[in-house]
């Protein structure tokens, strides 16, 4: 099925292969900026995960365990933004920026101590996530059986972490409060809500949805890492949260505006279109669209 020669199974699949790492992160982004912490290091949290399921699946040859530590030390990681901007009450921005330079350096040395490599790491020894059907092959399916195909089960955890995120925000007691927290901090203080606790909290399951992206990202869409291969997800994941106002359904539909852009760019490459165009594409019409909505949210309350 294809329309066009453009929109068919392949194209579905490369979408939902491009969507679940910036999902995973803009989901975490979505978490912090509730708690009231702006979360711009989201990623150099990816790529702490990336590298972290690599090495552990390399080491391990269990994809299992990989997904397990990418989580922890991406949440690990966290805690340098949590303690910076919470407890010494510093600015987040500059601590997430801090904290993306210190991913980038970090695996890169780490890469060449580790696996005496610069670049790419690959190896027969690196086990990649499953598909999420085991021996059942759904490709034959029309149109979606080759997203189904190479689906894996932290295809299945982002997916259910937006209708999750949004029962626990507008559903739970724990939700009210980090909204309270994200509001006014001062005031949640002033009711008996331990705000820091709370901001803690977002912050490293921020880290933790982020290493899970990365896990994905290194493990399930390819099988080995590479330098700085996060390639600005991470800062589309905090565009995504932008554009979606910090809620979880239009935060999605922010995140798969971008994995369309990316999906049909990388068609048209493979049709003759210049690699520079394509490639800018996703990051071009995701700031276009987030111009456009904030400007059209500043005039609607400028009329109102």
């Amino acid at each position: 099925m294809s329309f066009g020669g453009i929109i068919d199974a392949t194209l579905v699949a490369f979408v939902l292969q491009a969507i679940i790492p910036v999902l995973l992160a803009a989901i975490g982004g979505l978490i912090c900026e509730r708690a009231g912490v702006l979360n711009v290091a989201l990623e150099g949290l990816m790529l702490i995960g990336a590298f972290a399921a690599v090495s552990t699946s390399y080491f391990t040859g269990s994809w299992a365990i990989a997904v397990v530590v990418a989580a922890l030390i991406s949440g690990a990681a966290s805690l340098v933004l949590a303690y910076g901007s919470v407890t010494r009450k510093g600015d987040a921005v500059v601590i997430g920026l801090t904290l993306n330079l210190l991913a980038v350096g970090s695996t890169g040395l780490l890469l060449k101590a580790l696996f005496g490599v610069t670049g790419i790491l690959q190896s027969d020894r690196i086990v990649g996530l499953p598909s999420l059907f085991g021996p059942i092959d759904p490709s034959g399916i029309p149109l979606i059986g080759q997203a189904l195909a190479t689906s894996t089960i932290i295809t299945l955890l982002a997916l259910a972490a937006v209708p999750a995120t949004s029962w626990v925000l507008y559903r739970t007691t724990i939700g009210l409060r980090l909204r309270g927290v994200g509001e006014n901090a001062e005031a949640a203080r002033t009711l008996g809500v331990d705000s820091a606790k709370l901001q803690y909290l977002a912050v490293i399951v921020s880290g933790a949805l982020c290493g899970l992206g990365g896990a994905q990202l290194a493990l399930g869409n390819v099988v080995q890492f590479a330098e700085q291969m996060t390639a600005g997800r991470g800062w589309i994941a905090v565009v995504a949260v932008m554009l979606g106002r910090a809620r979880p359904y239009p935060t999605l539909a922010a995140c798969a505006l971008f994995a369309v852009t990316d999906a049909i760019g990388f068609r048209l490459q493979a049709q003759g279109l210049p690699s520079q165009a394509t490639d800018a594409a996703p990051y071009v019409v995701t700031l276009a669209a987030l111009i456009v909505t904030r400007r059209h949210f500043r005039l609607r309350h400028a009329y109102a």
